[in-house]
């Protein structure tokens, strides 16, 4: 069986949520953005190391109010560093030996369906590097700085990039030692790989994989959560649909 380790990104500043507290720590039915996105990945068979890779400054915060999850759970702290890349690269110098895929996945992303993440997994065994993503289908149009549009962009063969994001170890960290050489802005750890000369296959995303981005994306994320567990409880039966009833 493959082994995996799971980053999970929670080091950002939040700028646009404007809440009290960052995403991550932000709860969703009492608990913690963070805690319902780790709880996809922990008891997977397949995962043998988990770390969440926060702000420094966040460390007394997240050890005093979590501490005793992140004990139960196995997760691992790591501070994070100035950048997205620079978190995930700090990350991978804790990488356990056993482990021979890595996958990157938003700690605010914690309605990740579990068929979504089997899929990346999966792919990312057979082909080196896989992403999960949506075909896009709505029209797209690109706008000058006065809001006028100036072109229609066809759509066909575009995707959005959602994670997971599972690459062989060796080629994410044959990438991120060449991050430096990369030019140009990078939004994502597949991109890298690409730059690195590594195809990247898709594995189909969901829409109900919502990024936390706003207050209101904390709402919808509840609803998603309860849509999954009242799909997931097994249904009581009517006595006379019951074989020992007939």
């Amino acid at each position: 069986m493959p082994a995996f380790a799971v980053i999970l990104p929670a080091a950002g500043k939040s700028t646009r949520f404007g809440g009290r507290e960052k995403k991550p720590f932000a709860n969703i039915d009492g608990r913690a953005v963070w805690l319902r996105t780790a709880e996809l990945f922990v008891n997977r068979p397949d995962v043998v190391q988990v770390m969440l890779v926060i702000s420094p400054d966040d460390r007394e915060l997240v050890q005093r109010r979590y501490g005793a999850n992140l004990m139960f759970m196995e997760v691992r702290l790591v501070d994070g560093g100035a950048e997205r890349f620079d978190s995930v690269a700090n990350a991978l110098g804790h990488l356990k030996p056993e482990v021979d895929h890595v996958a990157i996945h938003d700690a605010v992303r914690p309605c990740a369906p579990e068929g979504v993440i089997n899929a990346v997994f999966a792919t990312a065994v057979q082909h080196g590097a896989a992403i999960a993503g949506l075909a896009l289908a709505e029209t797209l149009k690109r706008v000058d700085a006065q809001m006028k549009v100036v072109e229609t962009v066809p759509r066909a063969g575009l995707w959005q990039a959602q994670t997971p994001q599972a690459f062989r170890k060796d080629w994410l960290l044959e990438a991120y030692s060449k991050r430096a050489t990369v030019t140009g802005d990078i939004t994502d750890d597949a991109q890298l790989v690409e730059a690195a000369g590594h195809p990247i296959r898709v594995a189909a995303g969901s829409p109900f994989n919502l990024k936390i981005t706003t207050p209101d994306d904390i709402k919808i994320a509840a609803q998603f959560i309860k849509l999954r567990e009242a799909e997931a409880k097994p249904k009581a039966s009517h006595p006379f649909e019951d074989e020992r009833f007939r």
